[in-house]
């Protein structure tokens, strides 16, 4: 009885033992062929090697007992294959090229119509100011140098004619406004010698002080357009970058991007006139500043010229009115005494 006990408990447990393993088998299968699927290099296609199916054969029942029916083995759950990821398309990022060529004269060609006016305008400023300054410069400084020159010879000189002779050129004639103010007060004297002192020097001193503005005006002719230049240029320059910014604003919303590859140009075009609009101002009021000071300069040597001029003119008129009277005293001299004639009385 024992025995018989004892053969059927082992009989049950070769039986039990086939589906334990099957069981185990059943639950461990996901696991163990997740990483072969990871590992496998037909993963990326969903091949995925399934599970064996480990079941062992039942041992035989002994002799002249009925062996229990061996249980049909768990069928090991099969794995989806995973759908292949499909490549991930490279993003397409608008990549708008700058133009080739960003240097001034570039952005010149590129720039709108209004744009290119604006600066042509200024460019011929520029160009405007700077001949100024080499015709003004060549001019006051000739003009300053022979007006000293002419100072200090009639500083020199004891006479007004002995002034108009030193400041005579080598030609024989006379140049330069201090030649102009000398020739003024001798014809006002030979034309007034018949007239008194004080009247002479009045009339001479306006004659003078006309002919100092007038050279005054002369030097200063052109300036004048300098400090337009000087005061207008950046504004000019300024329109300019503000029409070619307002292009660029509209260039952006026609093409509905942002990138600042699309605004860069348009907008270094627009301030590319405000720079040459302050290349034409700078220098322009830079020369203007020097020119007011050498003409002021030129002015204040005229002044002294005429200063000089009415000194010879007065000394020249107290000489003519000492002759004058030397002149009648030595008349008066030369002129012998004469006794008086006694009236005749008729005899009686």
């Amino acid at each position: 009885m024992q025995r018989l006990i004892g053969t059927i408990l082992f009989a049950a447990s070769l039986a039990v033992t086939p589906m334990t393993s099957s069981i185990g088998l059943a639950q461990t299968a996901p696991t163990e062929t997740a990483p072969a699927r990871q590992q496998s290099p037909s993963g990326a296609h969903g091949g995925a090697v399934p599970a064996p199916n480990a079941a062992a054969p039942a041992a035989p029942a002994p002799t002249g007992q009925v062996a229990p029916a061996a249980p049909a083995p768990t069928d090991v759950p099969a794995t989806i294959p995973a759908p292949a990821p499909s490549p991930t398309p490279a993003p397409v990022t608008a990549q708008a090229t700058l133009p080739h060529d960003l240097s001034p004269w570039g952005m010149f060609m590129a720039a709108d119509i209004v744009v290119k006016a604006v600066m042509l305008g200024l460019a011929f400023a520029s160009l405007v100011t700077w001949t100024i300054w080499l015709a003004k410069a060549l001019e006051l400084a000739a003009a300053k140098a022979r007006a000293g020159r002419a100072v200090r010879r009639l500083e020199e000189a004891v006479s007004l004619d002995e002034a108009a002779q030193a400041i005579t050129g080598r030609k024989g004639r006379a140049r330069g406004t201090v030649a102009e103010l000398v020739g003024a007060a001798q014809s006002e004297r030979e034309r007034s010698s018949d007239l008194g002192e004080n009247g002479i020097k009045e009339r001479a001193a306006i004659a003078l002080s006309r002919i100092e503005a007038r050279a005054g005006r002369s030097m200063a002719r052109g300036t004048g357009l300098l400090a337009t230049i000087g005061s207008t240029a950046p504004f000019v320059g300024l329109f300019g970058t503000v029409w070619g910014i307002m292009n660029s604003f509209i260039g952006i919303s026609q093409s509905k991007t942002t990138n600042l590859a699309v605004v860069a140009p348009g907008i270094a075009e627009a301030l590319l006139a405000t720079a040459i609009g302050l290349v034409a101002a700078i220098p322009a009021v830079i020369i203007y500043n020097v020119f007011a000071r050498a003409i002021s300069g030129y002015r204040a040597t005229l002044s002294d010229a005429s200063g000089e001029v009415l000194r010879h003119l007065s000394r020249d008129l107290e000489r003519t009115r000492r002759q004058a009277a030397q002149q009648v005293r030595a008349n008066l001299h030369a002129v012998p005494a004469q006794p008086a004639a006694m009236p005749r009385v008729p005899a009686e």
